[in-house]
């Protein structure tokens, strides 16, 4: 069992079901019919978001494994849980899976799939060490599952996946820094620029509150656009109200606990904020 909760701790195991979630969202945003019947393109979406985030994080705690013995030293590879060549080969045979996954979607969807792939694989390996730069790449990882899940079903991507891959764009670029304040230590340790590292957490903390602001004041334009229905609106408020009064917690104490206090907060925003695009666009 030992190993088995190693493997999963790598995966992330929520955020792979978020990123599968996120693909289905995309497809029920391009088409709210999308769901009315049984479909292989719903199985095969979930599996490359779930899979290939797996992948990613694996791949990212094998290139951490320096960095984590000082800001996390019981993750899975820095307490010897997991051998850093088993991590590896994890990785290779979620990213496979994955693969066959999107390929079987269809060509568009094989080669978004790449392309995130290849974007995280930039990242672990020299992104992170850029900074706001690899916050970006990050983010971008975040964004694509909705494009994906847009191109499973449509030819066209839709408006208001345009916009709401902006907002998840937004809001976990300001998770990321938020991150950068947590894990300062040991990104100074190993000369990693992010911007608690560079300018410090107070300014780190500001940072990634503007972007946690950007992403609230884009919230109303789907509404507003008639891009959704009404079911809409309580739920996205509840996630405005959330990355909002996380954004003043982290100004007023920028210390790395409640850091990483409001990482977890803006991770259940995340989520709220997909359920609120789900069933807006189900009219």
């Amino acid at each position: 069992m030992g190993k088995l909760s190693g493997y999963l701790r790598l995966m992330r195991p929520i955020n792979c079901l978020m990123m599968g979630f996120a693909v289905i969202v995309g497809a029920v945003l391009a088409s709210s019919t999308f769901l009315e019947g049984p479909s292989l393109t719903i199985i095969y979406g979930f599996v490359t978001g779930f899979t290939l985030t797996a992948a990613s994080m694996t791949i990212n705690d094998y290139y951490d494994r320096e960095i984590d013995a000082i800001n996390e030293p019981n993750r899975p590879i820095p307490s010897g849980l997991i051998k850093s060549e088993e991590a590896l080969a994890f990785a290779f045979i979620l990213t496979l899976i994955g693969f066959v996954a999107a390929y079987l979607t269809n060509f568009l969807c094989f080669m978004t799939a790449i392309s995130s792939w290849t974007v995280s694989v930039a990242y672990a390996a020299a992104g992170k060490r850029t900074g706001l730069l690899g916050n970006f790449l990050v983010s971008v990882c975040v964004a694509i599952p909705f494009i994906y899940g847009n191109l499973a079903v449509a030819n066209t991507i839709e408006v208001n996946i345009l916009i709401f891959v902006s907002m998840a764009f937004l809001s976990n670029t300001g998770r990321e820094i938020t991150k950068g304040i947590v894990d300062v230590q040991g990104d100074r340790a190993r000369s990693i620029k992010t911007l608690a590292v560079r300018y410090g957490e107070r300014k780190a903390a500001v940072g990634a509150s503007l972007f946690y602001f950007s992403a609230v004041l884009l919230s109303p334009i789907p509404w507003l656009l008639n891009l959704v229905s009404l079911w809409f609106i309580p739920l996205v408020a509840i996630t405005d109200l959330g990355l909002t009064a996380s954004s003043f917690m982290l100004i007023k104490d920028c210390s790395r606990e409640n850091a990483r206090k409001i990482k977890k907060i803006i991770l259940l925003c995340l989520i709220v904020g997909l359920l609120a695009f789900a069933i807006g666009a189900i009219r």
